[in-house]
């Protein structure tokens, strides 16, 4: 928290000392938290998008289920089993678990993918009492007492912005994101999204930003909840982020329609990153700090391919190819295997550390080797900047 906040908050009687403080760890574009749950310590990827309190895995034994529960990632709706919450601790903070449960997926490898040893998923729920800062610069979350109140801060509209909810979204904090020409989306704040922000072609139509019958001329695959599905890049400029002037970002965009007819998307890890982020639920206000002094990454260089590990070959499988891309004029194709990136041997990886590996600086070289036709090609690629422009 920067010394102006502070003192807006000293001048307002409302500074008090925080409730708990709780370190969490960065793993691949996600945070990571210990949890101690029924008893058991987990690690938990904080999901700010999933309204539950807890995602566990079905290798810790935290009791029978006790009944069922439809959950909708970006694009998807699917069933769970849950089971009640008992005790829920993070470090000294006693977690108000009344109400909660924990919901489990069986089919979901938390480890695999984040990269990291993670056993599940931890929901908005969790905080929802308190008014809880997550501060990106410390790594660590800080819970205050609920008179604790952001609303008293005047924020400079520069390094400092103070958003207020929608009205819609119980669960989930909703906030305006806004072009150049006044058009509203509506974008959840989902830590749980590794993107920068995500939205669907509709969406940019509405808003002036793609013309109805245009076709993108890079198109490629994103990893969600519900599995692979095609996505491509854009570059949209002048877009305010939750009051958040952004000069010029890259956007990804889900091909497929979004699972709530309210819901136009999300704003992720690669913009939250930046900034120590403070919710208050009750007052329905997100204190965004831009500790970092950035709003976006540079837009990195691509080769334009996709692949994930297949459990049963015991190997990277490539899903898609992007057509026009540097991967596709060298003739790889879907169903080759990946076999290396650069010095790095591939054989049980994240389809994210995957696409961390193939990225880099614009015509950047980068050598890999593929399993085609039960021949090993080694080839080395040039990246490019396979986004598409506003039109």
């Amino acid at each position: 928290m920067t010394a102006q906040i502070l003192a807006a908050l000293a001048l307002s009687g409302l500074q008090s000392a925080p409730l708990a403080e709780i370190p969490f760890r960065i793993g691949e574009n996600a945070i990571i938290v210990d949890v101690k749950v029924n008893g058991k310590l987990v690690s938990c990827m904080f999901d700010s998008g999933f309204s539950g309190a807890v995602v566990i895995g079905p290798h810790i034994d935290l009791g029978k289920p006790t009944g069922k529960i439809s959950l909708k990632d970006f694009v998807g709706v699917f069933e769970a089993n849950t089971l009640r919450v008992t005790q829920l601790e993070l470090g000294a903070l006693k977690a108000q678990h009344q109400d909660m449960e924990v919901v489990q997926l069986p089919t979901m490898d938390y480890t695999h993918s984040y990269g990291t040893h993670v056993d599940g998923i931890m929901g908005l729920e969790v905080f929802s009492p308190y008014v809880t800062e997550i501060n990106f610069e410390q790594k660590k979350f800080i819970i205050h007492p609920s008179t604790y109140d952001i609303s008293q801060v005047q924020p400079d509209g520069k390094k400092t912005f103070l958003a207020k909810m929608l009205p819609i979204g119980h669960n989930s904090i909703e906030m305006a994101v806004r072009a150049t020409n006044g058009k509203q989306l509506i974008l959840a704040l989902d830590t749980g999204n590794a993107f920068y922000a995500t939205t669907h072609k509709e969406v940019l139509e509405r808003i002036g930003k793609w013309t109805p019958g245009n076709e993108p001329k890079f198109v490629g695959s994103s990893q969600v909840a519900s599995g692979v599905v095609d996505s491509w890049s854009i570059v949209l400029e002048g877009m305010q982020i939750y009051g958040v002037p952004v000069e010029s970002a890259v956007w990804d965009i889900i091909d497929l329609p979004s699972s709530s007819a309210q819901h136009d998307g999300t704003v992720g890890f690669g913009f939250l990153k930046n900034f120590n982020i403070t919710i208050d639920l009750k007052r329905r206000r997100v204190l965004l700090d831009n500790f970092s002094g950035r709003v976006a990454d540079e837009p990195e260089g691509e080769v334009g391919i996709a692949a994930v590990y297949h459990p049963g070959r015991e190997r990277m499988v490539i899903v898609d190819v992007t057509p026009s891309s540097p991967a596709a004029k060298a003739g790889i194709k879907k169903g080759d295997y990946l076999v290396s990136v650069g010095e790095e041997n591939l054989v049980k990886t994240t389809y994210r550390h995957v696409k961390a590996l193939l990225e880099g600086k614009v015509d950047s070289e980068i050598e890999i080797a593929i399993s085609s036709g039960g021949q090993l090609k080694r080839l080395k690629l040039k990246r490019e900047l396979l986004v598409n422009r506003a039109g």
